[in-house]
């Protein structure tokens, strides 16, 4: 499967937030398609969890712990991916999420998503743009924001705030690294159906959540949530060569949410 386009065969991708959701299957794809994936998150049983359905697909993947808000941890699976070869991918997917207004945001909880969702993507993306441009081969980042970056929808004041910043950093990668061969892009999604979401309705709608689940998929104009495998696809593009003259753009990837609003 890793013959014809979208063919990443002797790349290093390095995805965070690849124990489960969208980064499990970004890390998939990409290895389908002949990447070498390290598969990185702080979810040590899932992350190997996910290395491991890989490999036995007879792909290459190695799972390495990583806590994206702490320099030392990321410089620690930075370095344990140089042993495999020169970075050439970087798909930040870690994240979490918080539903709240201004009024019902602690300093703690703003603090918590910009640290995860903005600091971890400062972290990732300044080690990985550091190899790529030390190594003169250059690479392609790609950064997982939100629609939120680009709308405001309610009770999400902290969690755009943070998308924000990735939306930003991300042009601001791709503007200041063009000539170093190292593209900078980034997805955002509306609502993915995850595990994350699972677990949220589980524990704020308590038998009721398929009710709360069909109430989520109505409110998009597909009628539905996305796949994390359709988010996925589109980070395999950007990753490939077939996207090599795209740099500091966003895509929405959101059944028309941004176009109908």
């Amino acid at each position: 499967m890793s013959e014809g386009p979208l063919n990443l065969t002797g790349k290093t991708a390095l995805v965070t937030g690849a124990a489960s959701g969208i980064g499990a299957a970004v890390a998939r794809v990409l290895a389908e398609r002949g990447a070498r994936v390290v598969v990185a998150d702080r979810d040590l049983e899932c992350g190997e969890r996910t290395a491991n359905e890989i490999r036995a697909t007879g792909r290459w993947a190695t799972f390495v712990p990583l806590d994206v808000t702490d320099p030392t941890s990321v410089e620690a699976a930075f370095t344990q991916s140089d042993t495999i070869g020169p970075l050439d991918l970087l798909v930040c997917s870690a994240g979490i999420g918080f539903i709240g207004d201004i009024l019902g945001t602690t300093p703690d909880d703003f603090d918590r998503l910009m640290a995860v969702n903005g600091r971890g993507v400062f972290l990732c993306c300044q080690a990985a743009v550091r190899r790529m441009k030390d190594s003169g081969r250059g690479g392609a980042i790609v950064n997982i924001a939100s629609i939120v970056s680009k709308v405001a929808l309610s009770q999400r004041f902290a969690y755009a705030a943070s998308k924000g910043a990735v939306l930003m950093m991300t042009r601001a990668i791709a503007c200041d690294f063009v000539q170093d061969k190292i593209r900078c892009n980034c997805v955002c999604p509306a609502r993915v159906h995850t595990a994350f979401v699972d677990a949220y309705l589980a524990k704020n709608y308590p038998g009721h959540e398929a009710e709360q689940l069909a109430e989520l998929a109505r409110a998009q104009p597909m009628g539905r949530m996305g796949e994390p495998d359709e988010i996925a696809n589109l980070v395999l593009y950007l990753c490939s060569d077939e996207a090599a003259f795209i740099t500091g753009a966003s895509y929405d990837i959101d059944g028309g949410c941004v176009a109908m609003r």
